[in-house]
Order: C-alpha cells, then sequence, then structure tokens
C-alpha cells in the first residue's frame, strides 16, 4: 500500500505506511507525478496520463486530449475535468461517471 511518495535525485520512491521504500523509479521514465492513493500512483508524461500500482507496474495510460485536465485521485478513483464536466475514472481509465460542473 502507498503511503507516501518521496521524490529525491530525479527518482521517484514509494513508501509503504512504515516509511519503507516499496520501489522506485526514474523521472525521465515516470513523468511528474499527478497524485497517488493507497494503491495506484498517476504520471503525466508527453501531454499523456499513466496509470501504475504500487509497484510501479503500469495499470493503464491515455492521452490528455481523452482524458482531460487532471483534478485528484481518491482510493481507486481519478477525477478529470473537461468540457465542464467532472469524470471520474477507475484504475484502468475507464469512465465510471460524470457530472457537470
Amino acid at each position: 500500500m502507498i503511503a507516501d511518495v518521496v521524490y529525491k535525485d530525479k527518482k521517484y520512491y514509494l513508501m509503504d505506511e512504515y516509511g519503507r521504500e516499496i520501489c522506485h523509479d526514474w523521472e525521465s521514465k515516470l513523468g511528474v507525478l499527478k497524485g497517488f492513493s493507497g494503491v495506484m500512483a498517476v504520471f503525466r508524461i508527453d501531454k499523456k496520463y499513466y496509470v501504475y500500482d504500487d509497484h510501479l507496474k503500469e495499470i493503464a495510460h491515455n492521452w490528455e486530449s481523452s482524458l482531460g485536465e487532471f483534478r485528484n485521485v481518491s482510493g481507486n478513483y481519478i477525477n478529470f475535468r473537461m468540457d465542464k464536466k467532472i469524470y471520474t475514472r477507475d484504475s484502468h481509465l475507464r469512465e465510471v461517471s460524470h457530472r457537470w460542473e
């Protein structure tokens, strides 16, 4: 379970609830951290969002133009804003619901 993500020396380190490192990888591979929850981390690189599990194994990816602007991560869900709507998506970036802003 991801309790924290630490950025140090151009690497991201996923930490568990005891402060122990779960895994790490280079910023050049992962991109910029947008948000994380206990079960996933969302990164953005080259106008594409990537979702990784707690061992930095890729779950899904998709273009920013298809998903919209990243808003937040909560539990198993990610929210994006596009065309004045908020889209809630699962960790595989499949739409769960949407609503008007």
